[in-house]
């Protein structure tokens, strides 16, 4: 799938909009972002960001953010972007973004794996 620039502009965007919610323990701005799917597989903003808090610790506090490519894997639009976690420990995050009707762009979910993993 090609991206238009205005498109992959719109995603970094949407992505850097969740990442400053999470900063700010905004948990009504971050679930925002989230496709309705992901709405509601958490159900409530409260449980959303409990889980990054828990399970994503460099999407949540990330001492730095590096945007790379966009890419097609699995047939998914999907922003790969570069972590530096909490811990000093860098990891890349594969956004997996979803269009929507209102032609918005929502995270559909965000897979964390080692800098070294090969992608295709």
């Amino acid at each position: 799938m090609d991206i238009s620039p205005s498109d992959a502009i719109a995603i970094r965007e949407t992505i850097e909009r969740q990442l400053a919610a999470f900063q700010k323990d905004d948990s009504a701005g971050a679930f925002a972002l989230a496709s309705p799917e992901i709405q509601i597989q958490f159900r409530n903003p409260e449980n959303f960001i409990q889980m990054v808090r828990l399970g994503y610790p460099a999407v949540y506090r990330p001492r730095s953010v590096f945007f790379e490519k966009i890419k097609t894997i699995h047939g998914k639009i999907t922003q790969l972007v570069l972590l530096l976690g909490p811990d000093g420990i860098p990891v890349r995050a594969l956004y997996i973004m979803d269009k929507q009707r209102d032609a918005l762009w929502k995270i559909n979910g965000c897979v964390l794996i080692p800098v070294e993993a090969e992608i295709d």
